[in-house]
């Protein structure tokens, strides 16, 4: 582990002996440790119900309690799930612990509006990938309220999305929860963090509200956030039937300034680039979720839902301009900057410059100014609706006389869309806000204006309306042959119907109708070998349909403003993952406690992979198919839990590749060609993704009210994005290590406290390149490095108190 001290390496090797993290098992209701009786079972499928132990899943899985999401006292679910989780890794793409990246198995699950996405999300079976971009909003997420949540590699039951797996969000109840608490904490960086929580039943009926509220300052200048979360359960049950009506809402206004450029952090770690940049979130959903029992061995699980979000993103940008040519119909006007559009066949004519003024909506052009540093405030809103139901039928009926566990269900998934994007023509000020009133902007033309251009060419005001209508059936089937070998095979149908209407009778590029089916099959075998041992091997196959936001996106010479504007829609294709898994795993006692262990490998080879490529417009992008990419590699841990000590260690090891030669654009990587241009061969590495990663920690009772707990995180190096090529070099790998610690003053008060980062490591998840000279101009000095990278956060604490009741 390279930049890892010797005295640190040497505890980490020390403890590896007895350290762990495999499969999670649960503590025991009363607190003691797992007995070996106690058997790991997972949902696989998107409603529960569909139950199975693992060691009869021909797949990888991994688990965290409540318990484990709510020692670290994180604000948002990702910090668990990368502590404990093999093969996840965390990006912080805009800077804010509420909205990052999460990286499994090499696919991402994002918040982030223009992000490819390859991981499903569901919470008590309601998808939770929003229909425009599949994107996933981690600050909208209920911790408090979340009982368990399951990580599942690549399995077609769970739909559209789940190519590099699927996470369920198991919520709690008024029969899993009596009894309330609440807990107050604040550390560094103004942070003030909230929750209480209380359930209750009586007879056949049972209750649950849960609310959390968070308020953090950031450790970068402009990077606050403040977010409210509410969760609701009402249920009721009989000896035959439960049935829960689920009321949820959040709000979140989020400080996501992004990387920043390399040169600025090295005077300044907290500085960022271009600003205001916020994401304001408002969600609400209403949910009704049963079960019975329908015969002897057959039960039916089924909801209905309604869920609303909407979403307004502000983001101050450089805005490109230039004067434009006098060779042009507009000599001296403002036009955009035509250089990323190359020259076409015949040279730049009178009417290929023309395409490149800027207007307003009625039609005027301004004066270029060329004292004045141009910069937009680019605004985008996405109202969407969604309905949708689920049905599902399971039995754990004998067939042909062997034990089996079988599944059934369909689901339906409508989404109707609004998108609104427009740019407004304003100011970069000397502290690098961007502003289209006052005294700066008084004096340019056209400052508060909506601009576009005039063959509708980067900048482009958008009024989207769209659809989306997700169909899928599936069946699977566990069966076990003898009792050590278990057989599972599974089918599903995806269908998805997309339509795309523009609202403001200008730009009928935008309007199509899109459908795409595929069929997805699984199999896979599992066998016990005695003494806890077991084996699986298996395939699975999984597809992903372009999102509305993708089709709309796909024109190199028309890019977007990724979180504004859309062009053109170009057909793309779906993409089929194909995935095959196997492994050995365990779990044995050890030393009066319990010790699960696994080794596992995996290979995905995905079709038609759609990737987002970067415009030399900063800021602006488009979408594409790729022939071919791969990833693979191996998990392995072992967690071992007793009375008085949970420790875990896991390794993982994720290649992620290109598998074919061709051309990218990659218009700010400073190694690219005179067009933009970089040249990818096959084996080139997947940019963002971090090809080794350790993870330490764990927990041990010092005294019946005192406990102690750590973790450490190492993460190799990922290439920068934009460097498909590999060309340059990948960011340096880094190591965090965060301590916590409790103690139980009375049997209902605990108190608590903890440090992250305790070595104050300066390191960087995320990078990627920007255009020198507009940053130049910017900032009125020369920049001669073309990186921007978001940094860590560096050393926080925090403290507080929980109460019981």
């Amino acid at each position: 582990m390279k930049n890892v001290p010797a005295g640190l390496l040497a505890l980490l090797c020390a403890t590896c002996s007895t350290l762990a993290l495999a499969a999670e098992a649960d503590p025991a209701p009363d607190g003691a440790p797992p007995t070996l009786s106690d058997i790991i079972v997972i949902g696989v499928t998107p409603l529960p119900g569909a139950n199975v132990p693992l060691d009869k899943v021909p797949a990888a899985a991994a688990t965290l309690s409540a318990d484990d999401l709510a020692r670290i006292h994180s604000v948002s679910i990702l910090d668990g799930m990368a502590q404990r989780v093999p093969g996840l890794a965390l990006s912080d793409t805009q800077g804010n612990a509420l909205f990052q990246d999460i990286h499994y198995h090499g696919f991402t699950v994002s918040p982030l509006q223009g992000t490819p996405q390859g991981i499903a999300v569901y919470q008590n079976g309601v998808r939770l990938n929003e229909a425009f971009g599949d994107t996933v909003n981690w600050d909208l997420a209920p911790e408090v309220a979340i009982n368990r949540l399951t990580l599942a590699t690549n399995n077609p039951a769970y739909g559209l999305n789940a190519l590099g797996g699927a996470v369920t969000l198991e919520m709690k109840n008024g029969f899993t929860v009596q009894g309330g608490s609440a807990e107050l904490l604040g550390g560094s960086n103004g942070r003030a963090q909230g929750s209480a929580e209380f359930g209750w039943q009586s007879g056949n009926f049972g209750l649950y509200m849960a609310a959390e509220a968070t308020r953090d300052d950031g450790w970068r200048k402009q990077s606050a956030s403040d977010v409210e979360r509410f969760y609701a359960d009402a249920g009721w049950r009989s000896d035959v039937a439960e049935v829960h009506l689920v009321a949820a809402a959040a709000r979140s206004s989020l400080g996501v300034v992004g990387p920043t450029p390399l040169e600025m952090i090295q005077a300044d770690q907290t500085s960022v680039y271009t600003w205001p940049q916020t994401t304001k979130n408002d969600s609400g959903m209403l949910a009704l979720n049963g079960k019975a029992d329908v015969a002897p061995g057959w039960s039916i699980q089924g909801n209905v839902y309604g869920r609303h979000l909407g979403q307004k993103h502000v983001d101050g940008n450089d805005g490109n301009f230039e004067g434009c040519s006098r060779r042009s119909s507009y000599g001296g006007q403002l036009c955009l900057e035509d250089d990323a559009f190359g020259t076409p066949a015949g040279g730049k004519t009178t009417a290929f410059r023309n395409q490149f003024v800027i207007t307003d909506l009625a039609g005027h052009t301004f004066a270029y100014d060329g004292d004045a540093n141009y910069g937009t405030l680019d605004r985008t809103s996405t109202d969407t609706t969604s309905v949708g139901g689920s049905l599902q039928l399971t039995s754990d009926r004998p067939l042909m006389g062997l034990p089996n566990r079988f599944a059934a269900g369909g689901s339906i998934d409508h989404s109707d869309i609004r998108f609104t994007a427009t740019s407004t023509l304003g100011v970069i000020n000397p502290d690098l806000s961007v502003t289209t009133q006052g005294d700066a902007a008084d004096d340019i033309a056209g400052a508060g204006l909506i601009i576009r251009t005039l063959g509708n060419l980067g900048y482009a005001p958008v009024w989207l309306s769209g659809t989306t209508d997700y169909y899928g059936a599936y069946v699977t089937d566990t069966l076990d042959l003898t009792p050590a070998l278990s057989l599972t095979a599974g089918l599903r149908l995806n269908v998805a119907d997309i339509s795309t209407r523009d609202r403001s009778g200008a730009a009928p590029e935008l309007n199509g109708d899109h459908r795409y089916t595929h069929w997805n099959p699984q199999a896979g075998l599992t066998y016990q070998l005695g003494g806890g041992f077991s084996v699986y091997g298996g395939y699975s196959q999984s597809n992903r349909a372009p999102t509305p936001l993708e089709l709309d996106c796909a024109d190199p010479l028309r890019p977007c403003l990724l979180e504004n504007s859309l062009v053109a829609d170009p057909p793309l294709r779906q993409v089929v993952a194909n995935t095959y898994e196997a492994g050995v795993r365990g779990t044995q006692g050890v030393a009066n406690g319990r010790l699960d262990w696994t080794v596992g490998l995996f290979r995905t080879d995905s079709d038609n992979d759609i990737v987002a490529l970067a415009s030399s417009i900063q800021g602006r992008g488009y979408y594409t198919n790729v022939p071919s990419t791969r990833r693979q590699g191996v998990d392995a841990g072992l967690t071992f839990a007793s009375e008085r000590w949970q420790v875990y260690l896991n390794y993982s090891f994720v290649d992620a590749t290109y598998q074919f030669d061709g051309v990218l654009a990659s218009a700010n990587n400073p190694s690219a060609d005179d067009n933009g241009t970089i040249t990818v061969h096959s084996g080139d590495r997947i940019p963002a993704i971090p090809r080794h990663q350790v993870k330490l920690g764990g927990d041990v009772l010092v005294t019946q009210e005192w406990t102690v707990g750590a973790a450490v995180q190492y993460y190799g190096s990922q290439y920068l994005v934009g460097d498909d090529a590999n060309q340059n070099a990948p960011l340096t790998p880094y190591w965090t290590m965060d301590l916590r610690t409790s103690y139980q003053i009375l049997p209902d008060i605990q108190v608590f406290g903890g440090i992250n980062n305790l070595f104050d490591r300066r390191y960087a998840s995320y990078g990627t390149y920007f255009e020198l000279s507009g940053a130049s101009d910017v900032l009125g000095r020369q920049l001669s490095d073309a990186r921007t990278l978001t940094l860590g956060a560096p050393r926080t604490f925090y403290g507080g108190v929980k109460v019981s009741f």
